[in-house]
């Protein structure tokens, strides 16, 4: 099924959000890969705030490339979620509401997925052109010195993605894998 959805994400919307449903996602959301979690988790550690606020918000595991005259961001695919999934139970408990990426997650976040009634998506790899189509605006507000890394707000206007987990634990991989008789 097909779905427009804004973000921030409201619980009245993510609930009716299934695995394998196609979503497009109008609003604003924020990118951070590897080393933007690691200091998030830094930060969280000694007690400081974080850059943003994670209340209801979606962070997209994404870094772009240099942008092109005119555009607002460059070619903006999709990382692989699992490098994160050491940081994101913790901050699905302080409030993050999605996650944009690709690949498998973790069983710990899968379970901190469903206590906190979230959602991730999966951007189409390799499509990275395409996707920054629907990227309106970007700006740096967190770690500039990180460069393709520094966590970035993005204006969006229906950008595409796929939910994997929903907010009742239904996973879209391990459904097709059931379908195929596959256990990877």
């Amino acid at each position: 099924m097909e779905k427009k959805i804004h973000a921030p994400l409201v619980s009245e919307e993510i609930k009716e959000l299934r695995a394998g449903d196609y979503v497009y996602i109008t609003g604003t959301f924020y990118t951070a890969r590897d080393a933007a979690h690691k200091r998030m988790e830094e930060a969280l550690n000694q007690g400081n705030p974080l850059p943003l606020n994670l209340k209801d918000n979606v962070i997209y595991y994404m870094g772009p490339s240099p942008a092109r005259q005119g555009r607002p961001i460059g070619s903006a695919g999709p990382t692989t979620a699992s490098r994160m999934d050491k940081y994101t139970p913790r901050l699905l408990d302080l409030g993050l509401k999605g996650m944009i990426g690709k690949g498998k997650r973790t069983p710990e976040v899968a379970e901190a997925i469903v206590r906190n009634q979230a959602v991730y998506f999966a951007a189409v790899g390799g499509a990275g052109a395409l996707l920054s189509k629907c990227i309106v605006e970007s700006q740096v507000i967190a770690y500039e010195d990180l460069g393709t890394e520094a966590i970035r707000k993005l204006t969006v206007k229906d950008f595409p993605a796929v939910v994997v987990i929903d907010s009742l634990g239904n996973n879209l991989y391990e459904q097709v894998m059931e379908q195929r008789g596959t256990k990877e």
